[in-house]
């Protein structure tokens, strides 16, 4: 009996870009159903590769903790382990699509026929020095088209030119949760303080919203996003904070809102991943590289940009533009 093909998927951060990696296993499925896919990714984004189907095995990784902890034994327990798991399979093909340093390195823990970008290609170009095959994907194209193009090359079967396929479904939100009879998800939180919206802007969206009997739902990963939640929820009277979940928990929020609005985050491009209708309002980045971009290219708008603060007026006609598609 012939084994299947057996493929090791390297992407390991950041939420978004585990996010953009997704239509990668839809694509691989559609040309080769058979191949087993392991993936390797961070530990605090295992949740996302877990919705696809098409993911065999999950394999966790914490560089950013073991760097903190470099001197304790557990921390060479699990990178013992690490090496067991990747060990434990002889691998067809290997991809990176990465392209830094410390996950090109992961992929050389692995046997198997190595793939990634070459030094002109890769974010960190000494990255292409541990591959056996390297393949020029020109950097001035959306994330999600790059590493589409990546897995194309790797495997010898034509680029995709059709929309991504996240090939996720969204779960049913938690029992323990009274969600709004109707609600929108409201992304407000991300990594920096540039790219944030004022919360005002937020409060005056919010009222526009309760005036259609629709409450905003806003998540929160830490202390600060926390107060800022709380905040835009006094204003308000009717908005939902939520109480800190993990990623499986807020796709299942996600998949069940009305649509989404948020800023330039991960969550933003898990809901558009989710089909849902979705804004995403940038402040301080160009979208045109890693805006959002969905299957139904109508169930999404990117507003904004570097140096700009779209108004709630703005957001409300965009909103109105995908609910509709």
């Amino acid at each position: 009996m012939t084994a299947m093909p057996r493929l090791l998927m390297i992407k390991t951060t950041s939420l978004g870009d585990v996010i953009h990696n997704l239509p990668v296993i839809t694509d691989i499925h559609a040309h080769f159903p058979d191949t087993v896919v392991d993936w390797v990714v961070e530990e605090s984004f295992a949740d996302i590769p877990r919705l696809h189907p098409g993911v065999q095995q999950v394999i966790p990784v914490a560089i950013r903790r073991w760097r903190k902890h470099l001197l304790q034994a557990s921390t060479w327990q699990e990178i013992r382990h690490l090496r067991r798991q990747l060990a434990g399979h002889r691998y067809d093909h290997i991809i990176d699509t990465q392209g830094l340093f410390k996950s090109a390195l992961i992929g050389r823990l692995a046997s198997g026929r190595y793939h990634g970008q070459d030094r002109a290609s890769a974010r960190e170009p000494l990255a292409a020095c541990f591959y056996q095959h390297q393949y020029p994907v020109a950097r001035d194209q959306h994330a999600v088209t790059r590493n589409r193009e990546l897995a194309a090359l790797a495997l010898g079967y034509p680029k995709p030119s059709d929309p991504p396929d996240y090939g996720i479904r969204a779960d049913r939100p938690p029992d323990t949760l009274t969600l709004p009879a109707r609600y929108i998800a409201g992304l407000h939180a991300t990594s920096r303080d540039s790219k944030l919206w004022p919360e005002s802007q937020w409060v005056t969206l919010g009222r526009h919203l309760q005036k259609q009997d629709i409450a905003l739902v806003l998540p929160w990963g830490n202390a600060g996003e926390h107060a800022r939640a709380q905040r835009i929820a006094a204003a308000l009277g009717d908005a939902m904070v939520l109480p800190r979940l993990g990623l499986a928990e807020l796709s299942a929020i996600l998949g069940h809102a009305i649509a989404a609005i948020g800023v330039d985050t991960g969550l933003v491009h898990l809901a558009a991943a989710l089909d849902k209708p979705t804004v995403a309002i940038y402040t301080d980045t160009d979208p045109l590289l890693t805006g959002v971009l969905a299957h139904n290219s109508r169930k999404v708008v990117n507003l904004g940009g570097k140096g700009q603060n779209p108004a709630p007026e703005s957001v409300l006609q965009a909103l109105e533009q995908v609910a509709i598609a």
